[in-house]
């Protein structure tokens, strides 16, 4: 027996629950069984691990407790991902559990003194990084800080307050925008600005002060330079 095709316009409408809301991807979520969803998230969520342990690193400051932060950080976001939109930003999605899982235990019991190991940023991010100005243009003292030791540029993001640290870290190395660092932070876009430009100001104001300790000149001052001109 041949099925007879519907008539033209009474097609039945797709369903809300099996289209995403971006792109008109299909929601695998809805059928999906256990073991495919797990196959799912190790296929796509682990594509990230590396950068994730990078930031939890700039987080947490040693190696051990970086390396257990992505492991709790991967185990919340399995439990969760039932929930992570497919066709949506997930590496987003990640940062931003990796985040609250420091702020939420990480931060309130590191356990050692920062441990120096920070191999795990590729050298040309960290000279993105220092190659902006507090406004994030790329600023005339590029050619004299690119001669900079990287360990100099990694030293200078690691010695500024946390909060103006990640700031730079999720746009500059990582290339987030406002909103997605705002999302990823809980904060305000106005805050995450503010914190942008200072956290860029104070990583210019090191990269500065080394350069002057090994006879690179710049167009700033820095603090060193400061101080100079105020016993002049």
């Amino acid at each position: 027996m041949t099925a007879t095709p519907p008539a033209p316009g009474t097609e039945p409408a797709p369903t809300t629950d099996v289209l995403a809301l971006e792109g008109n991807e299909p929601d695998v979520r809805s059928h999906e069984t256990d073991a495919e969803r797990k196959a799912r998230f190790e296929r796509e969520a682990l594509l990230y691990v590396d950068q994730l342990y990078a930031a939890a690193l700039r987080m947490a400051r040693n190696p051990q407790d970086a390396e257990d932060l992505v492991q709790e950080a991967y185990m919340k976001a399995f439990s969760a991902f039932h929930q992570y939109k497919p066709g949506t930003n997930l590496k987003a999605w990640l940062y931003r559990i990796l985040t609250n899982t420091y702020i939420n235990v990480y931060r309130k019991r590191q356990r050692e003194p920062y441990q120096a190991n920070t191999d795990t940023v590729e050298d040309w991010q960290l000279a993105q990084a220092g190659a902006h100005d507090s406004k994030g243009l790329p600023s005339a003292e590029n050619e004299a800080l690119a001669h900079l030791p990287d360990s100099d540029i990694k030293e200078a993001l690691q010695s500024i307050p946390e909060d103006f640290r990640m700031a730079v870290y999720y746009s500059d190395v990582e290339g987030f925008s406002y909103k997605e660092i705002s999302e990823i932070m809980d904060t305000p876009i106005g805050t995450v600005m503010s914190r942008l430009h200072r956290g860029r100001k104070l990583l210019r104001d090191k990269l500065t002060d080394y350069a002057a300790e090994r006879g690179i000149k710049t167009t700033t001052t820095g603090k060193a330079g400061a101080r100079q001109t105020a016993r002049a």
